[in-house]
Order: structure tokens, then C-alpha cells, then sequence
């Protein structure tokens, strides 16, 4: 009988990365021209413009310095309000308070996990000048409901679509219409550059100042004509992670077709009673407009999500946790923000678990998993 010490650890996430995509890399490398907007990173930029139905697109060394660029576009500054959620990674709360502004929270619906559109409408104030909402899982929000907010109160909206290239709404790209979209390409996303970042913009107008902001706000004209003419910092994407993202985008569809299997066999293997016989909640089964970035459950109370992924590791498996709820850490706490405040996001923050997903993945891997939450949960 296997024993599970004898089985191999299966990791929550692993890239993919090819031989021919490594062998750009080399290539640029040789080449000497790393950095500065080369030209594999303006082959990206071209082609996720392509993708995105040719709004302007500029690449970052971030997806969290995409947002912050994106607000500092729209205006958004000391006085300002901007509302989010409190179920994200911290980074879409703390590029608010860097600009200045003052973030506000709206808690969650507690099926998809994103933003409670009422909620939000209900946070609206006279000093309310953006929405930062979140993609969560890669399961778009309402867009529907989120423009009508927008457009009724006359805020500009920054997506985090960190986890959501590939996923739509409605047949529409998120990203090739709206406002701001961020997108990031961190190392465990859907398509990754090791870390980096890009912002679909709405002109070319916007697009040149946030390339401003990009490296220093510096403008150049001629062979030495340069001026600095608003406060930027050091953003800007390498060539080497442009040549990671250029073999990562020709495998787009096939990484979150495998995504989609997988995340389609998870249902089969949990099947319809799972929630009922072990009080967990399963993801919204979307398979129209979701990328499957990730796949949570929420654990039912009676177990501690810390037990939860001890008992996973004993198996051998490694889980991960999306996410805690911003508003509780200590920075917000000193900024007035309290338990109970948001009580959909606080109980989905403290029992979600996110299972492994990544193209790597094969479906014996899926019933492993399922069979180790399904004995964890029954112990």
C-alpha cells in the first residue's frame, strides 16, 4: 500500500516555460540589450494590443505598479476616495493610499467572491472618484452593473484583472473594452514574464503619460533633448521577461483550455453532493467566462484552514490561501478599520483554500487532490 511519504509533493503552482522560449532568452541575453523597451518587449506590447482589440497597451515590471500608474493617469489624489475590495492582494488597496487617495472597502458576494455591487453603490460618496474592483479567480465581476456605477456617478474605474487574461464577459475579452485594466504576469498567473505587468489604456494620450510614469516621467525629443515633467518611477518591463512573455502569449489558449479541463474534472471528481456532505462551498462552475486561474473552496467551519493544509501537507500536497482580508491588517487597523465590518469577505477570507491548478497538472493529479480534501474533511 502506498504510504503518503512515498508520494511526490504536488505544488500548488509550477510555470510552463518551453525550450524555444529559453532559448530567447539566451538569445537576448547575447544580444546585450536588456532593459529600456527593446524590441521584444515592443513585440509584446504589440501583441497583447492585438489581443485586447487594439487599445493601447504598455507593459511594467509589476501588476501592482499598474494599477498605481493607471490612478495617477485618471487624477486620483489626496482628497480622493477610491473604492475596492477587501478580498484581494494587498497591493490593490496599497497603490490608493500611494497616490494619496483613501481607500474605501465594499464587501463581497459570497458566491463569486467579487465585489457586491450594491455594496459598492451604498460606499459612493461626493468625494468617491474611482473603483478599483478585482477579477477574482479570473471570474469576471459584474461589468455590467460596475459601468452603470461609473457612468451614473462619473468615476473612472481601474480593473485588477491580475488574474483574469482570457477570461471574458458576455463573448467580450476583459480588457479589450472598459476603462483601465491591469493585468499581471507574475509567476504562478496564467501567462507569466517571471514578474511583470501591463495596462490596456483608452488613448494615446493617456498611453504617452503612462509611459511617463513609467521611467522617471521623463519625455525625450531628439538625439538629446529630454524633461521630466511629472514624478514617475522605475517601472519599466525588461527584454528578457518580454521575451518570456512573447512565448508565453503563443500559448495562451492552450494554457487555460488545459486549465479548463482540469478545472471541469475537479467538478466531476467532487461531484453534487460534495457541498451538501461536507458543508464546503465549491467555485461558481463558470466555464463561459472564467480563465480558471485558480480553484477554492471555503471550508466549513468545524476545521481551521491551518489544520486544513497541515493535513494536505501530510499527503503531500501544498496548497495555497487567496486571500486575507486587507482591511485587518495591521496598517488598516490603524486607520479605523475593525472585524465585522465586511462580514462575507471576513468569513470567506478566514476558511478559503486554493487547490493546485496548472497546465502541468494531469487528472490523476485532480483525484489525488480530491481524495485528500475528501479525507481531511471527513476526519
Amino acid at each position: 500500500m502506498t504510504q503518503a511519504s512515498d508520494l511526490p509533493m504536488l505544488p500548488f503552482t509550477k510555470p510552463t516555460m518551453d525550450e524555444a522560449t529559453i532559448a530567447s532568452v539566451v538569445e537576448v541575453l547575447r544580444s546585450g540589450w536588456l532593459t529600456s523597451n527593446g524590441p521584444k518587449v515592443q513585440a509584446f506590447e504589440k501583441q497583447l494590443s492585438e489581443y485586447f482589440g487594439g487599445r493601447p497597451v504598455r507593459t511594467y515590471n509589476s501588476g501592482t505598479c499598474t494599477m498605481e500608474i493607471a490612478l495617477r493617469v485618471a487624477g486620483i489624489g489626496p482628497g480622493d476616495e477610491v473604492i475596492t475590495t477587501p478580498n484581494s492582494w494587498v497591493a490593490t488597496a496599497n497603490v490608493i493610499i500611494e497616490t494619496g487617495a483613501t481607500p474605501v472597502f465594499a464587501d463581497i458576494d459570497a458566491r463569486t467572491h467579487n465585489l457586491d455591487m450594491d455594496k459598492v453603490e451604498a460606499a459612493i460618496t461626493p468625494r468617491t472618484k474611482a473603483i478599483i474592483p478585482v477579477h477574482m479567480c479570473g471570474l469576471p465581476c459584474d461589468m455590467d452593473k460596475l459601468y452603470a456605477l461609473a457612468a451614473k456617478y462619473k468615476l473612472r474605474v481601474v480593473e485588477d484583472a491580475a488574474q483574469a487574461i482570457g477570461s471574458s464577459w458576455k463573448g467580450k475579452r476583459i480588457g479589450s473594452f472598459g476603462d483601465f485594466v491591469s493585468f499581471s504576469f507574475q509567476v504562478n498567473k496564467n501567462i507569466m514574464t517571471a514578474e511583470g505587468g501591463c495596462l490596456v489604456i483608452n488613448n494615446e494620450e493617456e498611453a504617452k503619460l503612462a509611459e511617463k510614469y513609467r521611467l522617471q516621467g521623463v519625455s525625450r525629443s531628439g538625439l538629446d533633448g529630454i524633461d521630466v515633467d511629472v514624478l514617475g518611477g522605475k517601472y519599466n518591463m525588461t527584454e528578457i521577461a518580454g521575451a518570456i512573455g512573447l512565448g508565453q502569449m503563443a500559448r495562451l489558449e492552450e494554457f487555460n483550455a488545459k486549465r479548463h479541463a482540469l478545472a471541469r474534472h475537479y467538478f466531476a471528481c467532487f461531484g453534487d453532493d460534495f457541498e451538501a456532505q461536507y458543508g464546503a462551498e465549491l467555485p461558481v462552475a463558470d466555464f463561459e467566462q472564467s480563465n480558471w486561474h485558480m480553484f477554492h473552496i471555503v471550508l466549513p467551519e468545524r476545521i481551521t484552514r491551518a489544520e486544513f493544509m497541515q493535513k494536505m501537507l501530510d499527503q503531500r500536497i501544498s496548497l495555497g490561501f487567496h486571500y486575507a482580508p486587507i482591511h485587518l491588517f495591521t496598517m488598516y487597523r490603524q486607520r479605523g478599520f475593525k472585524e465585522g465590518m465586511f462580514p462575507v469577505a471576513e468569513r470567506v477570507c478566514r476558511q478559503i483554500v486554493t487547490l493546485p491548478l496548472f497546465p502541468l497538472m494531469n487528472e490523476n493529479d485532480v483525484e489525488r487532490v480530491v481524495g485528500a480534501v475528501e479525507s481531511v474533511l471527513r476526519s
